[in-house]
């Protein structure tokens, strides 16, 4: 059973997930937990199941065994992606209101009040009028996050946030997702850097297989023989 912390934000017990009777199981007896202000990575080789846990998380699919509970609406951030308009930096970011703002009707004064709130929280509320193609991979990134957060998310769910990124990008993006868990957000992260999790992270979740996954503190779940036998490379773990 997974430990019980003040300030739950989710909490899994004995979760599974398959798409169909006759097909495998994606996740079986996965426990964890994460509370307000706490950073999880997760890891784990390509279809092991982190974009399904993911979904999981969000509510966009249903556990087939197991009890979950969440606590709020997560906002999600996917993997970086170039719009297909030019829409300026507030623009996109008011986009993330539209559960708030509802079918048929349109952004409003609070809305955009909002959104500009965000940009100035991460710190790029000067790049409001520029357009979305004119900007930086780490730019971008940090677009897509106060795009998340105009929704007032429990918990932040994002999908890779530093892929395809410079190592300068990389470590705004890392500090911008630590200063937010400071501030007592949530944050659920993948990732295939262990370096990402030891540097930012307070749990790590390492998924070696459906029903075989390593839960706990990071510094506890990333040591090197849990490395070695994930990604069948000697790697030593350091810590600072």
């Amino acid at each position: 059973m997974t430990e019980k912390k003040e300030n739950t934000i989710f909490q899994a017990e004995g979760l599974g997930f398959r798409y169909g009777l006759r097909s495998g199981w994606i996740l079986r007896n996965f426990s964890c937990s994460l509370a307000g202000g706490e950073i999880l990575a997760v890891l784990g080789p390509n279809g092991c199941g982190k974009t399904t846990l993911l979904k999981l998380l969000l509510g966009i699919l249903k556990p087939v065994e197991g009890k979950f509970r969440r606590v709020g609406t997560p906002g999600y951030v996917p993997q970086i992606s170039i719009p297909a308009f030019n829409y300026s930096v507030l623009e996109m970011t008011v986009m993330g209101r539209a559960s708030k703002i509802g079918l048929f009707s349109v952004p409003d004064r609070r809305d955009y009040q909002c959104a500009q709130e965000a940009l100035a929280r991460l710190g790029i509320a000067d790049l409001a009028q520029r357009g979305c193609m004119s900007l930086s991979g780490g730019q971008r990134q940090l677009v897509m996050i106060a795009r998340a957060l105009v929704s007032n998310p429990s918990c932040l769910v994002l999908d890779e946030p530093t892929s395809a990124l410079d190592f300068k990008n990389q470590d705004v993006i890392l500090k911008t997702l630590k200063q937010l868990a400071d501030e007592g957000l949530a944050v659920v992260m993948t990732t295939h850097s262990p370096q990402h999790a030891l540097h930012i992270a307070t749990r790590a979740l390492v998924i070696e297989s459906d029903a075989r996954y390593l839960y706990g503190p990071v510094s506890d779940v990333m040591a090197s023989e849990n490395l070695n036998r994930l990604y069948g490379l000697e790697l030593k773990t350091l810590h600072f």
